[in-house]
């Protein structure tokens, strides 16, 4: 009887002799063209019909697919067999043929000047990977040829603005969000015969932005702020991620929302910071988001999943603008703490820059009378009281922009400002008497000094030379950076900049500022933030700065200056060279004609 442990004898296998005493035993196989087979069987037989039928035809196709196998298969081989060195050397020559691919599309035959076309864009791709200023473009700019658009809806003054080409978002103090279209400049109309003396003149190129989308909030939605679905407050800050699929707005309500770019949809409200939303910054490239708050934290945001990552603590007053780039860090500044720390987020560490101080050797500076009615500059240096604005040029360079007018260059390899442009936008005139007295006959003594313009917005071209800078003074100025990096030279303003001899700017008197704007380039009211972006590939096509302005400060009403509120885009063209560089004074380009391509005739014809 058979047991779970016990196995019948009939179940049991028998076991196989071993293989080495086992003789082998040859089977007789009949190849199908082998000539000692008497007998082919008939299958095999219809099997070799059918093989020769069909490989007649299939030779040629499976001969170059036989090759291309062969040199994959080389190629790897070689590929796995190669070292370190060699490869990296394989990478190099492939990268330097690529580039005169480029260059001999566009028709460059003189070695030479494929050599230094070559040296310059390896010098380009090498410091943009690390991070550090490499173009110079302040001086390929037209900013006297500045062609000035101004754009607006029924909103109260514009606190922020953002750009993601060829969209232009805004918000506003009345909780508005608005979505724009900005509209391709053209360069020159096409010229038309003309048939009759009737005809009608083609219409001009449509230069206002057109308004897509329009959303506001309500103050009654605080009443319920778990289920009202935008802000309650004045909206402060606005940004958008570089891919255009996400708008991020930041206001007074402390709320922090995220819109879908395409209909202005919120998708996710944050109520994380304890107090007002003061600005944003996207990571370059990425949906990493960066937010400040005058709860004195930083907080990054990553909106790919829509979650909140980590809180960043060290500054002591409210902090009041951040910027950042392509690196995992960013800056930001801390108002009434005057200090501009640079967040290290991957490695958890940050950089103090304390500002503050004053320069004893502008007190010997002589004075510098202003015209129109502008009061003179006077040898005593006004405090740094707080910043209030940051622009990051490089990963290792930015700027910073003070209530006392001033805008100080900074390095990471010093922890006090490398340059410093004191009263970089003028001085506001002193307070008439009855504006300052609350007597009947007030003294007709002028009470106090003339008080700089604070800088109330800063931009810059990441990765170049070129800063942007606005008050209420009715310019935009411009400003670079020198090639040793280490000063921050005057350019001129936007449209209408007079260069004096002695370097200075006209001020845009305050007349002018409450009448029409007659300027072509003025900016009527406050510059509550400016956004610049190339046109064409690396900015040939020129510049294009948008700036939001408003009748007050972004941050309150304690000032209020006569002007317009909205928008205002400056579309600055690219500066045509006089001659082209290695042609020794040859004869100036034509208008409208590119000058590199001039050079490039020229040096096939010496050639």
């Amino acid at each position: 009887m058979s047991s779970f442990f016990t196995t019948p004898a009939s179940q049991k296998k028998r076991k196989r002799d071993d293989l080495t005493n086992s003789k082998p035993v040859k089977k007789n196989r009949v190849a199908v063209g082998d000539s000692n087979s008497r007998y082919p069987s008939k299958k095999n037989a219809k099997a070799a019909r059918d093989e020769s039928i069909s490989g007649s035809g299939s030779e040629d196709d499976e001969a170059p697919r036989k090759a291309n196998d062969e040199e994959v298969l080389s190629s790897e081989s070689e590929s796995e067999d190669e070292t370190g060195a060699e490869r990296r050397l394989r990478l190099a020559e492939q990268y330097l043929e690529n580039i005169k691919g480029e260059t001999e599309t566009v028709g460059f035959d003189a070695e030479d000047i494929d050599r230094d076309l070559i040296a310059e864009r390896l010098k380009e791709d090498t410091a943009a990977t690390k991070g550090r200023l490499y173009r110079h473009i302040a001086s390929n700019l037209d900013f006297s040829a500045t062609i000035k658009t101004h754009f607006r809806a029924d909103t109260l003054t514009t606190t922020s603005i953002a750009v993601c080409p060829p969209y232009v978002y805004t918000v506003s103090k009345d909780s508005s969000l608005i979505k724009w279209e900005i509209p391709t400049p053209v360069k020159s109309p096409p010229q038309r015969k003309k048939k009759k003396a009737t005809t009608k003149p083609p219409p001009p190129a449509r230069r206002r932005p057109t308004k897509l989308l329009f959303t506001r909030g309500n103050m009654d939605g605080s009443k319920n702020p778990l289920r009202y679905q935008h802000h309650t407050g004045h909206i402060l800050t606005v940004a958008a991620s570089s891919d255009g699929k996400f708008v991020a707005t930041g206001g007074a309500d402390k709320r922090l929302i995220i819109w879908s770019a395409n209909d202005l949809k919120p998708l996710r409200i944050f109520p994380q910071h304890r107090d007002a939303v003061t600005s944003l910054a996207f990571r370059r490239g990425t949906n990493q988001l960066y937010s400040s708050s005058k709860d004195r934290t930083i907080k990054t945001w990553s909106l790919d999943e829509l979650g909140y990552m980590e809180t960043l603590f060290g500054h002591q007053d409210e902090v009041v603008d951040i910027a950042a780039l392509a690196m995992e860090r960013c800056v930001s500044v801390g108002a009434r703490d005057r200090t501009a720390r640079l967040w290290k987020v991957a490695e958890e560490s940050q950089l103090v820059f304390r500002g503050g101080g004053s320069s004893e050797k502008r007190r010997s500076a002589p004075t510098e009378d202003l015209t129109n009615g502008e009061a003179a500059i006077p040898k005593t240096v006004y405090a740094e009281g707080s910043i209030d604005r940051v622009a990051m040029i490089d990963e290792e360079t930015f700027v910073t922009g003070s209530d006392n007018g001033g805008i100080s260059l900074w390095s990471l390899h010093k922890k006090k400002p490398v340059f410093t442009v004191p009263v970089a936008h003028g001085l506001d005139p002193p307070l008439k008497p009855e504006e300052a007295s609350a007597e009947e006959v007030p003294d007709l003594k002028v009470p106090g000094e003339p008080q700089p313009r604070w800088i109330t917005a800063l931009a810059t071209v990441p990765y170049s030379d070129l800063i942007l800078s606005g008050s209420w003074d009715g310019w935009v100025r411009i400003w670079k950076i020198s090639e040793d990096k280490k000063r921050i030279e005057k350019v001129g303003v936007l449209g209408k900049g007079v260069e004096e001899e002695n370097g200075d700017v006209e001020m845009l008197d305050m007349k002018e500022i409450e009448g029409e704007d007659k300027g072509g380039g003025s900016v009527r009211g406050f510059v509550n933030d400016i956004e610049v972006f190339e046109r064409g590939d690396r900015g040939k096509d020129g510049l294009c700065v948008v700036v939001a302005k408003g009748t007050e400060h972004r941050f309150g009403r304690w000032k209020t200056v006569p002007g317009k509120t909205g928008a205002t885009i400056f579309e600055v063209p690219a500066r045509l060279v006089a001659s082209a560089p290695g042609t020794n004074g040859a004869e100036p380009a034509a208008k409208g004609v590119n000058p590199a391509d001039v050079g490039r005739t020229e040096m096939q014809s010496k050639t």
